[in-house]
């Protein structure tokens, strides 16, 4: 008989690929009513004519398409107020992120972020060869700039700046922003990480484009995935001066963005479809307010959130709380030790997890 033992595979991994800590997604639903809290997705289904564009560009999958996204890119250039030539575009911001490092970072560079923040940060760091400076978010869940600008040193290629932060909530302000950007050298890239812009509201907030303009070692970094509702598609951007949006296009991978991704988010951009997805997210900002407004009468003392979650910092009771909200059909996203972090949802989904933490209360 034939041996049919499979032989043992030797080929090494790259040291930083081995040690990579595994991305953990939101818990998904299983049998059952379960509300899914723990993705930061809109819940809200897509605009007629969005599924409309998704329909007919699904009869043309066995066509490659558009490399370079070239109708996609000058729709978002109308929609940010820049020139085509400074946007890049990507399978989600994750992916732009990770190309935006590859441009720009050398092997043993060092790349600041605030912790935490991100959990695709140190992952994205690591594939592209840099080493991770962790910064700690204040007790408030504020970003701790002064701190950042403090961990810059010659090695720094790039520092990351996470506004809302993601998990915590809170934005920098403008006048924080540019002080840390006065004391950053002008060679160290700062990647502004607004995936979740549309919903913040504090008046103190900075105008990342203008942020940019003043600043050319900035690059926003933007998705279509919250606000627009895209998630399952991946559509995300970069914003940057041309000279490095041109490095950044550069390393993107090859048709990185599928021909129905392209459409749905064309369609998106329309000026109808615009109108109508803002005003849902008006309403989610509402039920935020109407979310937290309830936790404060419960007792709880929450970061100021400035996007489509809020944060709880439970330490070393996260897990437990995680385990108690799924048993009462809530999925939350723990990060255990730290806190969980609770999405903003449909509004029976919101009421159910009220209740859950009544419970904690």
């Amino acid at each position: 008989m034939p041996n049919t033992t499979s032989p043992e595979n030797t080929v090494p991994l790259r040291a930083a690929v081995a040690a990579l800590p595994a991305y953990v997604p939101g818990a998904r639903g299983s049998a059952g009513r379960v509300w899914k809290l723990s993705s930061n997705e809109n819940p809200y289904s897509p605009l007629p004519s969005v599924l409309s564009a998704i329909v007919e560009a699904a009869g043309e999958v066995n066509r490659y398409p558009d490399m370079y996204a070239t109708e996609l890119v000058g729709a978002l250039a109308g929609h940010v107020g820049v020139e085509p030539e400074q946007v890049v575009v990507g399978n989600g911001s994750v992916a732009v992120l990770q190309h935006v490092l590859q441009a720009v970072v050398e092997a043993g560079d060092e790349v600041v972020f605030p912790w935490r923040s991100f959990e695709a940060y140190p992952i994205a760091v690591a594939v592209a060869g840099g080493r991770a400076v962790t910064v700690p978010v204040a007790a408030d869940g504020r970003l701790d700039l002064p701190a950042m600008a403090a961990a810059v040193t010659d090695r720094t290629r790039v520092v990351l700046v996470c506004t809302p932060n993601n998990p915590t909530g809170p934005v920098v302000h403008a006048e924080e922003l540019d002080a840390f950007l006065a004391a950053v050298p002008r060679d160290v890239l700062v990647v502004l990480d607004e995936a979740y812009l549309e919903f913040v509201r504090d008046p103190q907030a900075p105008d990342g484009l203008a942020v940019l303009r003043r600043n050319p070692n900035v690059v926003l970094l933007r998705t279509l995935s919250k606000a627009y509702g895209l998630a399952g598609l991946r559509v995300g951007y970069a914003v940057a001066e041309p000279r490095l949006a041109a490095g950044i296009r550069a390393v993107s991978t090859p048709f990185g963005v599928s021909h129905v991704a392209q459409r749905a988010a064309i369609a998106s951009l329309a000026p109808t479809a615009q109108g109508e997805l803002l005003e849902r997210v008006d309403a989610l900002v509402a039920e935020r307010a109407r979310v937290t407004d309830a936790l404060r009468e419960q007792g709880w003392e929450l970061p100021e959130t400035q996007a489509n979650f809020v944060w709880f910092p439970l330490g070393e009771a996260t897990t437990a709380r995680a385990a108690e909200a799924t048993a009462a059909g809530v999925l939350v996203r723990p990060f255990a030790g730290d806190g969980l972090r609770v999405s903003i949802g449909e509004v029976e989904a919101n009421d159910a997890f009220l209740a859950v933490a009544r419970s904690w209360r």
